[in-house]
């Protein structure tokens, strides 16, 4: 991995921290787990 990637990879994870800290107040991962569940419950509908 170069110093490029890593820098980006890191600006990355930081941005996505700052973002759920900021606009869904550490609440991002309740979100995501929800939608989640949605998109296996389709899969699932489809199989």
């Amino acid at each position: 991995m170069t110093d490029k990637i890593a820098i980006v990879l890191v600006l990355l994870i930081g941005g996505i921290f700052a973002a759920d800290f900021f606009v869904f107040g550490w609440n991002l991962h309740i979100f995501l787990g929800r939608k989640l569940m949605v998109l296996t419950e389709y899969i699932a509908f489809w199989r």
